[in-house]
């Protein structure tokens, strides 16, 4: 078998790597898989949701800022979740507290299909987002302390990159389900949406397998032995985090991915829009001339527009899923920090190109130009997952890693209620604003200079 000491830069990553490895590998990637189609499955259905669970004369300006409450609270939520189990994963075991953020957010997600008004369905995502923020915390400790540190960076952009699976299934969903006129019956005439959401439950069978093949870490064990001995190195206390040198790391970590999840939300998110609005504006020119007018035209094509608009998103996804795969092998070469920097400049420019200077383009121009939008703005995204766990020692790397993805969630919901302002009372549109807030990219530029480099580095015991 390969060890570190006999390795050298001919020999692949994956060499040496157990069956087992493979299998945490596997599993914490499919939690996070189905952690990701509970996220955007609200994402590709909210327009249908909204008209179904708000009053009909309730203008679209209305039910826009209703869903980006909705997403607001998901964010609050996901923080709360992943601070809470993040901590729990240190004190009870990885794999016990995977099993409950999995039941989490799937009995939650599958409740979201029988909400009867708006506010229910705000409150069961706030329970989902718990499940979900939790999750990533839990998994993404488990894959750094189980895998060697060889093949540590390129498992983690992995798992972090089966995110775009998860968005995957929620995009079929979104095309063949919500926008299935079919699905609908005189009974439930909003069954489509409630379906989607109602197969979110599956994911708890996934813990099953998790209670049989999963033993904790060896790091983690002994952190709880060291522990018993030393009350001062107690495991999954969030008061340490702001001790000695972890509180600049803590701080960076925080600012890191509050700048990743607000762009997520307040730019990349609307990616998917690009292509809806060129499909709208292709169905309204063909129909020029003619004696409908153009709102029940996009009426009369709404599945074809729905599914070009999952088409974008598709491809937006794409472009993401190379993107985190391709942060780790960047990292290796030109550091952590040099990979964050790069997608930052990248994100920025990529973003403000097409909200702000290449708008209104047919749709054969967004299905090249989405990917690499999506390539820039998301691959920092596996970035977290990699460099979080390098940054805190085992007693502390489910907290640590928790508190600085889902704290980053705190900070970024704003963002969605400063998007609602600005459409509603600032009269911009949805490209102006994501043009806007592109910005944000380069304030990542300001804090990832104070990020200490890990490159190379085992993780700190």
């Amino acid at each position: 078998m390969s060890n570190e000491a006999s390795r050298d830069e001919k020999t692949p990553w994956w060499e040496g790597v157990t069956r087992y490895q493979w299998l945490v590998l596997f599993i914490a990637s499919l939690g996070w898989v189905f952690d990701t189609f509970e996220g955007q499955i609200f994402v590709t259905s909210m327009n249908e949701m909204m008209a179904s669970l708000l009053p009909p004369d309730v203008p679209m300006e209305k039910r826009d800022a209703v869903a980006k409450l909705a997403l607001g609270v998901f964010l609050i939520g996901g923080a709360v979740g992943g601070v809470f189990f993040g901590m729990l994963s240190d004190r009870i075991g990885r794999a016990r507290t995977m099993i409950i953020t999995i039941l989490v957010y799937s009995i939650f997600t599958c409740m979201t299909a029988f909400s009867q008004e708006a506010w229910q369905m705000i409150v069961l995502r706030f329970f989902v987002a718990m499940g979900v923020g939790g999750e990533w915390a839990v998994a993404s400790a488990m894959v750094a302390e189980v895998i060697p540190r060889w093949a540590r960076v390129r498992s983690l952009g992995i798992f972090h990159a089966t995110s775009t699976l998860g968005s995957y299934l929620a995009i079929a969903a979104g095309a063949f389900i919500v926008g299935n006129p079919a699905i609908q019956t005189e009974a439930i005439p909003d069954l489509n949406w409630r379906l989607a959401f109602g197969i979110g439950v599956l994911p708890a069978l996934l813990t099953i397998w998790i209670r049989a093949k999963l033993k904790e870490p060896e790091s983690w064990k002994r952190a709880q032995e060291v522990a018993k001995k030393d009350p001062t190195k107690r495991a999954g206390r969030i008061g340490d985090l702001f001790k000695g040198d972890l509180r600049r790391k803590t701080l960076v970590g925080v600012a890191l991915a509050s700048i990743g999840l607000a762009t997520f939300w307040g730019v990349k998110i609307y990616g998917r829009d690009l292509m809806r609005g060129a499909a709208e504006r292709e169905v309204v020119m063909q129909n020029e001339g003619s004696s409908v007018d153009s709102e029940a035209v996009l009426k009369a094509n709404f599945s074809q527009i729905k599914k070009k608009e999952m088409t974008g998103h598709f491809l937006v996804m794409t472009g993401g899923l190379i993107g985190m795969l391709a942060f780790g092998p960047i990292s290796e070469r030109i550091g952590r920090r040099g990979a964050f920097s790069f997608f930052f400049v990248g994100g920025f420019a990529s973003s403000a190109l097409l909200f702000g200077l290449l708008t209104e383009k047919s749709v054969i121009f967004y299905w090249w130009a989405l990917p690499v939008f999506g390539f820039l703005v998301s691959g920092i995204h596996s970035g977290y997952a990699i460099y979080f766990p390098e940054l805190f020692p085992s007693r502390l790397r489910g907290t640590g890693g928790g508190l600085c993805f889902n704290l980053g969630r705190v900070i970024a919901a704003p963002v969605l209620f400063l998007t609602a302002w600005m459409q509603q009372s600032m009269g911009f549109t949805t490209n102006q604003t994501a043009a806007w807030l592109s910005g944000f990219f380069l304030l990542g530029l300001v804090i990832i200079r104070f990020a200490p480099e890990t490159r190379g580095e085992d993780l700190p015991e």
